[in-house]
Parts: structure tokens; C-alpha cells; sequence
């Protein structure tokens, strides 16, 4: 897409997800496949989300996240011959000497150290603000692949036929569609390109709060910052609507809206853990 010196704008949505749970550090260094929980979690999720179309898919290269992804796309009724693109950006955070062991070390260090294990960096460990680079990085290659592939480009742009008016009306049009009973086209009205994001439980949490802290997203109303912020249960969805502009640098973020974070009605009616 060649640059402009007036600013379109357009909306999207991304709908992200959080790969398998296990009870050791398996982030960077420890590339393990999904476990039988996590399969069996994985096709409720994509049970759930079957009749989304979703116009891109991105996935950590991680194994967990990309079967994931699969058995996402093997339920969904839209989305046959829909190419999955593995991202290195959105690998789980490292955890440097505590990959491969159990949780409660990591926690022990923690304490040791006199911090939050959430906060906690283990030696040779990745840092949060090192995580937050990395997904900022990842919304510039999302963004200009949207961008890219579905011809966004000169005043009032828009996604597709679909789009409900401009860019401003189409992000009302999603953000009512907010609902207490949790269905899955929730935030679908008014903004027709979809992304489908599969990543990892530390790294959406570093995401949630730089979307929310850094970028100001709007959120649900009611919505409480312990629920934003809170641990993603395995498969756990969340989704948001960005609003680009195009610049002269290429698109970028203009809006950012919260639809809803951690979603699991999915798993209510398991029999495994969550």
C-alpha cells in the first residue's frame, strides 16, 4: 500500500486466545504439544467460535498454540483453505532458568525476592517491558498486514462491503453489541475483518494491559480492572476493535476498543479442568 498524505480510517477486530495450561514453566525454552486437557479445550473453544469468520490468523510458533489454532480453524465453517501465519512475536514470555519446572519454584523465587510472581523475573529471564516490546511490534505487522491485504487506502476507507458506514459508527455498531450472556458474535455488528490471535497466558496479560494502560482503550461498561487483569483460563478469549488511520508512516492505531477479556463459557459443560 503506498502512503498518503490525507488519513483513512478503518476497523477491525481481534479476537485473541490463549494456548494450552500446564503446571510447569513451559514458555519459551520447553515446546511441548498440547496435553489431553488442552485438546479436549480446544475443540470447546473452537465448538464456540465456529461460525466467526476470521479473515487472518496469526499463532506463536510455540507447538501448543499452533494445534491450537488448528483445531480452531478444522471447527470453523468459514475459514477452509484460510492460511495460518506463525509468528515468533507472540512466543510466552521466557522464563530463563525456572523453563521445565514446576510453577511453585518460579513462585519461590518470587518470594525470595520479595516480588509478585506475576512481576517476577527469574535470571536469564524475559522482562515484562521486553514482552510489551514484543506484542508492540506484533500490532505493527498486524496492522500493516490488515492493512495490506484488504485494500485500506484513501479518506473513509473501509474493511469490506459489509462495514456499516464509517469508521466511527462502525466501532458503535461493535461496542453495542456487548452482551451480559456472553454469545460468541459478540462485537461482530458493523466491523467485518477479523483476526484470531493464539497465544499465551503471560503474554496476554502484558497485551490486556498495554492495550488498556498504554493505548486507552475504551472498555465494557461495568467492567471491573480485576477481571481485565486477571490470569486468561486456558483457551480464554478476549476481544478488541481497532480503528486505523493511514498515514504517511502507514496505518496507524487510532481507537481501541474492549468487547470483552478472558472469556470460558466454552468450558462451562467440561468435565476436565480449567
Amino acid at each position: 500500500m503506498g502512503k498518503h498524505s490525507t488519513t483513512g480510517t478503518s476497523c477491525c477486530k481481534v479476537c485473541c486466545l490463549r494456548s494450552d495450561y500446564t503446571d510447569l514453566i513451559t514458555r519459551q525454552g520447553v515446546d511441548t504439544p498440547l496435553s489431553e486437557t488442552g485438546l479436549v479445550q480446544g475443540d470447546a473453544v473452537g465448538r464456540y467460535l465456529r461460525d466467526i469468520t476470521f479473515n487472518n490468523v496469526f499463532a506463536s510458533n510455540l507447538q501448543r498454540a499452533v494445534q491450537t489454532a488448528e483445531i480452531i480453524l478444522k471447527n470453523n465453517t468459514h475459514c477452509s483453505g484460510t492460511a495460518m501465519v506463525l509468528e515468533p512475536l507472540l512466543r510466552e514470555r521466557g522464563f530463563g532458568v525456572a523453563e521445565g519446572r514446576h510453577k511453585d519454584n518460579l513462585k519461590n523465587m518470587a518470594n525470595a525476592a520479595g516480588q509478585s510472581c506475576r512481576d517476577y523475573t527469574p535470571p536469564g529471564g524475559e522482562t515484562l517491558d521486553q514482552v510489551k516490546l514484543r506484542f508492540k511490534k506484533f500490532l505493527k505487522v498486524l496492522f500493516k498486514q490488515m492493512s495490506d491485504e484488504h485494500c485500506w487506502s484513501g479518506p473513509d476507507a473501509s474493511a469490506g462491503a459489509s462495514d456499516a458506514g464509517d469508521a466511527a459508527n462502525g466501532t458503535e455498531a461493535a461496542a453495542s453489541g456487548v452482551a451480559a450472556v456472553g454469545s460468541a458474535d459478540d462485537g461482530l455488528q458493523g466491523v467485518s475483518v477479523h483476526a484470531l490471535v493464539v497465544t499465551h497466558g503471560a503474554y496476554i496479560r502484558v497485551a490486556v494491559k498495554h492495550l488498556v494502560e498504554d493505548l486507552m482503550s475504551s472498555l465494557p461498561a461495568g467492567v471491573k480492572m480485576s477481571q481485565l487483569f486477571s490470569p486468561s483460563p486456558n483457551t480464554g478469549v478476549s476481544r478488541f476493535i481497532f480503528t486505523l488511520s493511514q498515514s504517511e508512516c502507514g496505518p496507524v492505531l487510532s481507537d481501541c476498543r474492549c468487547v470483552f477479556t478472558n472469556r470460558k463459557d466454552h468450558l462451562a459443560n467440561l468435565s476436565v479442568a480449567v
